[in-house]
């Protein structure tokens, strides 16, 4: 397992409000949702809530009913969990390691006769998009990553044709106290922003 430096860690002291300042209200599981990397290390989800979390992502929604997504799933202190570390990006190895589980989100994108399936990375993200809610409402944080590097997942595990790796997800119990690199640290004390309704909203500016 990688190990946390000594020196230059902070922690976030307090559980920061993170609720989403919204237009009108929308579901508390939806508002209250935020991506922490500080995780308590000595949390672990059980056999139970670990099904629960994938049973959400299994009766997402796909096009055509095509299910292309696919998980290969760590817990921390496990060799499918090191190995996955092992090919993350370095700055989220220093706080990712301490999730208690870990899950490679793969997409199938081709079928079974090799022809290209449109849909399958936007239908995987939409998995974990419902995976989150119910994490949510197990008192859960969900993390998903782009710093990993998917030519070495493919060399440490053995995917089905066809299928690529597309995000990594730890998961866990947010540690206000948890020691992070100072950047980190601020993030997680960070208000949380988005654009504004007018900004994401297209209108056709001819009519």
């Amino acid at each position: 397992m990688f190990k946390r430096g000594v020196c230059n860690s902070f922690v976030v002291n307090s559980m920061p409000n993170k609720t989403a300042a919204t237009s009108v209200p929308i579901h508390p599981l939806l508002a209250e949702r935020w991506s922490p990397r500080g995780f308590d290390t000595e949390h672990e989800l059980d056999d139970t809530e670990v099904t629960a979390l994938l049973e959400s992502a299994r009766w997402t929604a796909s096009w055509g009913n095509t299910q292309p997504w696919r998980f290969i799933l760590g817990h921390r202190g496990d060799s499918t969990f090191e190995r996955i570390v092992a090919n993350l990006k370095p700055n989220n190895q220093t706080w990712a390691q301490h999730a208690s589980v870990l899950l490679v989100v793969c997409a199938k994108i081709k079928n079974d006769d090799g022809e290209p399936q449109r849909w399958a990375e936007y239908d995987a993200g939409q998995a974990v998009a419902t995976m989150t809610v119910q994490a949510r409402h197990m008192g859960l944080h969900v993390h998903q990553m782009a710093g990993f590097e998917p030519d070495g997942i493919e060399s440490a595990f053995t995917l089905p044709e066809g299928t690529v790796p597309v995000t990594v997800v730890a998961v866990g119990r947010f540690d206000s106290e948890a020691d992070l690199p100072e950047k980190l640290a601020e993030r997680e004390r960070a208000k949380r922003e988005r654009l504004s309704l007018e900004e994401i909203v297209l209108t056709d500016s001819n009519r």
